[in-house]
């Protein structure tokens, strides 16, 4: 196990009817004036939005609003939510909504005690040294962005959607009732399943040896998850079904499950170049393309902890005389889950041809600027080999 350190400050409300309490939360941490963020209208349409402002006005907290927050968020809105913070003297973000609101709310908190433009953080041209308070109130349990200290842009310029990690990131508080996420649909609900899954199994797949805490607590996690998702999938009012894959999305990306050990986010980085590019295309199915190829493409270099997957995870037999076998099974069935849940598997399922990829690989590589660490160094030629398995 490696040295680490861990530090998860963000405090959890969780639980029925826990976002009824927002205004009171907010009062007692003495914050004065908010700026609530949150996406499309889908807050409206569940209650939630009435609730919310229910609750702010009767805790005598001001309040201004930026709704519009898209999938694979942009960098033009959250330049107009600094100027809001700027111009209405905001003292605190509030988000609404799924992993696209939060991060959004982070950029904006980080750039709006700045004069920098919100891009410079984001492509780490400059280092954040404050931020606003971010709250949230989550709607959709998949990015673990509220627990996270990270944030994913997309600058409509160059079509390049980029991860930004720092630990003002963090929010504050995290209110978090599964019930609010009963109205998501079965292939949102299948997306945030795949990001849950992702999350953790990019912190299972390292170099690192003698991690079996840390491998178990993975383990069980993706086991609770698998059962969980088939469940809302089905019946998505099972309200313990939709808490555990509320409190697996947080644990799966708030550092607990890499700690100690070092690991790849490779099919992140590679499917942000494709959601980056395909604005339509959702970051779980995008996942849910990208892993199958990567590992078939990847298991042979690791293939004692690939089969350790299989047999752990999926229950797979152990074949001690042909264990690349073993291997395999245990990719194909995470693709199978994937497809049972309505998750694409392929890029020609989205209607997406191989005409991009040599663009994709290149701003994966920053402009040749990097290789992707990997079980192998992934330059331009092998990243283009692995979108060639996605196709």
């Amino acid at each position: 196990m490696l040295n680490f350190q861990f530090h998860t400050p963000t405090k959890i409300f969780f639980g029925k009817d826990t976002h009824k309490q927002v205004g009171e939360i907010i009062k007692q941490y003495g914050f004065k004036k908010i700026l609530l963020h949150y996406g499309g209208g889908s807050i409206k349409k569940i209650g939630l939005y009435d609730q919310v402002v229910d609750s702010l006005n009767n805790s005598g907290l001001e309040f201004v609003e930026l709704g519009g927050v898209e999938p694979n968020p942009k960098l033009s809105l959250v330049r107009k939510g600094v100027q809001i913070c700027k111009e209405e003297k905001v003292d605190m973000v509030l988000a609404a909504g799924g992993g696209s609101a939060i991060d959004s709310a982070k950029v904006i908190a980080v750039s709006a005690l700045s004069e920098h433009d919100p891009w410079d953080f984001v492509s780490k041209k400059v280092t954040p040294t404050q931020a606003l308070p971010v709250g949230t109130i989550l709607t959709l349990a998949a990015s673990g962005s509220e627990m996270s200290s990270s944030a994913v842009i997309t600058n409509e310029d160059g079509e390049l959607k980029r991860g930004f990690n720092s630990e003002f990131n963090r929010p504050l508080f995290s209110i978090m009732n599964p019930e609010l996420t009963y109205s998501v649909n079965k292939f949102q609900t299948g997306c945030g399943i795949v990001d849950i899954m992702m999350h953790t199994i990019e912190r299972y797949f390292t170099k690192t040896k003698n991690v079996d805490l840390a491998d178990q607590l993975a383990e069980g996690l993706l086991r609770s998850v698998i059962r969980a998702g088939e469940i809302a999938i089905n019946n998505p009012e099972d309200y313990e079904a939709r808490a555990t894959l509320m409190w697996a999305g947080s644990l799966s990306h708030n550092d607990l499950l890499g700690a100690g050990r070092d690991y790849f986010m490779t099919c992140h980085q590679l499917e942000h170049e494709i959601s980056g590019i395909y604005d339509f295309v959702a970051h779980g199915a995008g996942l849910a393309i990208v892993f199958p190829a990567w590992a078939k493409y990847m298991y042979k270099h690791n293939l004692e902890r690939f089969c350790q997957y299989a047999v752990r995870v999926w229950n797979i037999e152990m074949n001690f005389d042909n264990p690349e076998e073993t291997a395999m099974k245990g990719i194909v069935a995470t693709e199978n889950y994937f497809k049972s849940i309505g998750m694409p598997v392929r890029l020609s399922e989205l209607g997406i041809s191989d005409d991009r990829f040599e663009e994709m690989a290149v701003k994966c590589t920053h402009f040749g600027k990097r290789t992707l660490p990997d079980y192998i160094e992934l330059d331009k030629k092998e990243i283009i080999e692995i979108f060639e398995l996605c196709k």
